[in-house]
């Protein structure tokens, strides 16, 4: 029987939701073929529930502090003996920063095959693994495959498969050692912001801003909506390269991937590497006083209109239906 193995990310002590997506994606497509999952870091046999309710049969366990930080040549190591432990034909990954990293390691030390990015999988009755991922900026797609060689790995979008619990026992955790792997680069310390927001590579609700907000002060119009509807606060390249709000909100090709549920689009014309980073939402309302921006060729739903008079009256009409 071959095996299906998952790299788990951890974030606080927390799974990340990227990673159970992909493990309930591993569950799906295994047909009788075991599911392991790889967990790292100190307090990692933690998440044998989380594990066991999407579909992992049998967790592995670094439980060594020096994987804390997630150094990606560690945990490549660990990911590459956790293949050999367990005779792994196929390896998925969470397409997060840190799991595409370590993923393009792997494939490179195994010698094997990688299909990244990818929004739909599929495996063959000869156990060659098929993606489909975007190409082109987005514009189209393209179905790649990995024929022969084996272990087939994949990172998988996140917020694009669905993370299914099931009525299930947590998984049997069986530790592993930790691989000798030399750690090159050290973390000495990790700032996070005093209040903390919600990550737009894993917000199911995106509200973004672009350069029709004119300044950034004005992006107390963007955050309004995203804290009316739950969500996160998302930018065009052109405002963060102004120096309006951080990089860690910027949409795009040079920047987050996503794929939420709803993505709105206040004041963004639509640059084509803005479309790359959010084309696959499932749902995209755009607000722009410009009929012609290209925005709206790629929206569910379009308001021609000034964001100012807009977003104000969509915020309070939000407030009021969660309100009753």
């Amino acid at each position: 029987m071959a095996a299906i193995l998952v790299l788990i990310e951890r974030r606080s002590g927390q799974v990340k939701p990227a990673s159970l997506q992909a493990l309930s994606t591993a569950s799906r497509l295994a047909e009788g073929d075991e599911v392991v999952a790889l967990a790292l870091g100190a307090g990692a046999a933690s998440v044998a529930a989380d594990a066991g309710k999407h579909g992992a049969q049998r967790l592995l366990v670094v439980e060594d502090a020096a994987f804390d930080a997630f150094p990606p040549e560690a945990c490549t190591a660990a990911l590459v003996a956790a293949v050999k432990e367990t005779g792994a034909d196929t390896v998925l990954v969470a397409g997060t920063t840190w799991g595409r990293d370590v993923a393009a390691a792997a494939a490179a030390k195994l010698e094997t095959g990688l299909l990244s990015d990818v929004v739909e999988i599929q495996r063959t009755a000869g156990g060659a693994l098929r993606g489909k991922r975007p190409v082109y900026s987005g514009k189209a797609y393209a179905w790649d495959t990995i024929p022969t060689a084996r272990p087939s790995i994949a990172t998988l979008r996140p917020n694009v498969f669905p993370a299914e619990a099931k009525d299930a026992s947590p998984a049997p955790v069986s530790p592993i050692a930790p691989p000798g792997a030399p750690v090159r680069a050290k973390v000495t310390r990790t700032e996070l912001p005093a209040a903390q927001e919600l990550d737009v590579a894993e917000a199911s609700i995106i509200v973004s801003g672009g350069r029709g907000l004119k300044e950034p002060a004005n992006f107390s119009l963007v955050k309004g909506l995203a804290d009316a509807l739950g969500g996160a606060v998302g930018a065009s390249r052109a405002v963060v390269d102004a120096g309006w709000i951080s990089h860690a909100h910027q949409v795009g090709q040079t920047g987050k991937v996503v794929s939420p549920s709803l993505y709105v689009a206040c004041g963004i014309s639509g640059a084509i590497q803005h479309l790359a980073g959010m084309s696959s939402s499932k749902v995209i309302v755009a607000i722009n006083k410009d009929p012609e921006a290209p925005i709206f060729k790629a929206a569910t739903y379009g308001i021609v209109g000034d964001l100012f008079e807009v977003v104000p009256v969509l915020t309070e009409e939000i407030k009021k239906i969660r309100a009753s």
